[in-house]
């Protein structure tokens, strides 16, 4: 990769991070997406770069059997970035007009009962303070629906625990409140005044400190988060694999299982799009489809 390959995918990586506020996760993707495709230009320079090659280029990475989604968000990058170059006028033609992403087949999200989620809470040890504070977390993960990375961010001032209520800040920093339910706020309050200060004793209460840390005292990570949910997932034995954002996929099920308004549950999960959160529509159509052919006599 030459020099000016370099400098442009720095220029770039701040493009996306400050001035299109795209994620934090999105623009360690997009970046990473770019630096591939600018290592395999190698010394080929960036405006030299046609809509033929970039072809080329697609053709090169289906020898790693990348998933759909993937493929996608490698197109997304190389189109991002292209336009980008073409505003800053770096380029005279964008060569990534015209190049489409794959059709994503409509998968349902796999998502837990009442019974399997039980279930898996159940088998979270809570004698230790670690093990607390995971229940804590898998708890109001299922009662908000929020992604890890929303729940690792939290601090101190996000809370307001009189009203049953949680400011996050999800995909391109927009906030938003989720609500919590009794339960899950009572495994909350019970972690901040005990476990928490077991895992270290020195923990601040700032408003600006953040909720969730391990045994040094720093952020709990995504990361660990994971790590303990395939902990509970390897004692027991379901048929399902089970991922941070299966927590995700079974509230919104639920909600719209007891008859919630799909807006409501799209401003919940902090969707911009409501076509997002009609997948789960579907979810809920499968179930009724699959209890009728269960229920009545001439269904099959």
């Amino acid at each position: 990769m030459n020099e000016n390959s370099r400098r442009y995918l720095q220029e770039f990586k701040l493009y996306i991070e400050v001035e299109k506020n795209f994620s934090k996760h999105t623009v360690t993707a997009y970046s990473s997406d770019i630096l591939s495709f600018l290592v395999w230009l190698d010394d080929r320079r960036i405006n030299d770069v046609t809509y033929a090659l970039i072809r080329e280029y697609l053709v090169y990475i289906q020898q790693f059997n990348y998933s759909k989604t993937t493929t996608a968000r490698k197109i997304a990058s190389l189109r991002t970035f292209y336009r980008f170059l073409y505003r800053e006028k770096v380029v005279e033609t964008n060569p990534a007009l015209g190049i489409h992403s794959p059709k994503k087949g409509k998968t349902l999200p796999e998502f837990l009962t009442e019974s399997e989620m039980e279930q898996v809470l159940n088998n979270i040890k809570m004698e230790s303070p670690a093990g607390y504070r995971n229940r804590t977390i898998l708890e109001l993960l299922y009662a908000t629906g929020m992604r890890i990375s929303e729940l690792s961010d939290l601090n101190f001032e996000n809370l307001n625990l009189d009203e049953n209520e949680i400011k996050v800040f999800g995909k391109g920093a927009k906030e938003r409140i989720v609500l919590v339910s009794e339960r899950a706020k009572d495994f909350l309050i019970k972690y901040i005044r005990t476990a928490r200060l077991l895992i270290d004793k020195n923990a601040k209460e700032n408003p600006e400190s953040p909720i969730f840390i391990n045994k040094t005292g720093y952020r709990l990570q995504p990361q660990s988060v994971r790590f303990a949910i395939r902990e509970v997932m390897d004692k027991i034995e379901l048929p399902k694999h089970v991922t941070p954002h299966v927590f995700r996929h079974s509230f919104a099920t639920r909600l719209l299982e007891n008859g919630a308004d799909l807006r409501v549950v799209q401003e919940l999960l902090g969707h911009s799009s409501i076509s997002n959160t009609q997948i789960y529509t579907h979810v809920s159509t499968e179930k009724l489809r699959q209890s009728y052919n269960i229920a009545h006599p001439r269904a099959n």
